[in-house]
């Protein structure tokens, strides 16, 4: 029996993607190349590793045992490639990011770029999409990683993925009628420049009740049933649910994830890391993975 490294890493993708479609965009092939590998690996292995759950796929018993082992392979191979085709690439390149990437995605692109280029650092910090602007605009940082608005995106920015927004509130508190307390992401929050207006359109009263820092803190106290707030729509669960009286609010805009880079030349570790970023960040977390906590329904 052989075990192709590439099979065995598609197998742990469509696993942690969750289903075929999602694993062959990070990928980069086509769904039905990687169905092939799946089948060709199910062959080899002479045992079906997966099974359709509804709209997802799970393991099978064999796929289980088998996953602890692919995932030590794909590392190893992937760390010995790295090793082997590291460069000379020298020098440091400052990235910012907002708290709507993950930071064991973040880690991990990191942890890849430093194994392709040993002698390069990277300072990474995290803060508000509009600081990350500032800063890039000024050429504190090298290169951001933040939210934007279609109208606010350059001809030479790079979208790595795009948020449908919803209203979302606690499946246990849904504020049906009276005043709204809303939760947001404080003073710099992306969301306020149409959540408040929308609501002041419709008449319906409301207050900031929570401010968090992260999507993590405002999805925490939106279960809670601290308030109601504006959310990407993949943190929906069965904690928190899309809110009814949004329903007839304003539509709420598509936001994308980008990166952009300081205007001009790049020096080589710049360009290093941009090529890294594109490669490895081409979507978010699914919620069971960003919030592992969350994956369970309510009573």
């Amino acid at each position: 029996m052989h075990l192709d490294v590439e099979s065995l890493r598609t197998l742990l993708t469509v696993l942690d993607a969750g289903g075929m479609t999602k694993a062959a965009t990070r990928l980069n092939l086509s769904q039905s190349a990687v169905s092939r590998k799946i089948q060709r690996l199910e062959q080899r292995v002479g045992r079906p590793l997966l099974i359709r759950d509804g709209h997802s796929l799970r393991p099978t018993r064999d796929g289980r045992s088998l996953m602890d082992d692919a995932r030590t392979i794909v590392e190893i191979h992937d760390r010995a490639v790295a090793r082997l085709s590291s460069t000379d690439l020298s020098g440091t390149v400052r990235l910012g990011t907002n708290g709507e990437v993950d930071a064991r995605q973040v880690a991990t692109m990191l942890g890849t770029f430093k194994l392709r280029h040993p002698m390069a650092s990277v300072e990474f910090i995290t803060d508000h999409s509009g600081q990350l602007i500032q800063w890039v605009e000024d050429g504190k940082i090298d290169l951001a990683i933040f939210q934007a608005a279609s109208e606010d995106i350059r001809p030479e920015d790079t979208v790595l993925w795009t948020e449908e927004l919803c209203w979302a509130t606690s499946y246990d508190q849904p504020f049906e009628e009276g005043l709204v307390p809303l939760v947001d992401f404080g003073a710099h929050c992306f969301y306020r420049e149409f959540s408040q207006p929308s609501l002041a359109e419709k008449q319906i009263e409301s207050r900031v009740a929570f401010s968090g820092s992260s999507s993590r803190d405002v999805h925490a106290a939106v279960a809670a049933g601290i308030g109601v707030t504006i959310l990407a729509r993949r943190y929906l669960d069965g904690h928190v649910v899309e809110w009814s009286r949004g329903a007839r609010l304003a539509p709420l805009p598509d936001v994308h994830q980008i990166l952009r880079t300081v205007p001009g030349e790049h020096p080589a570790a710049v360009a290093a890391l941009v090529e890294t970023i594109c490669s490895d960040l081409k979507d978010p977390l699914p919620l069971g993975e960003a919030y592992p906590a969350a994956s369970s329904s309510p009573p």
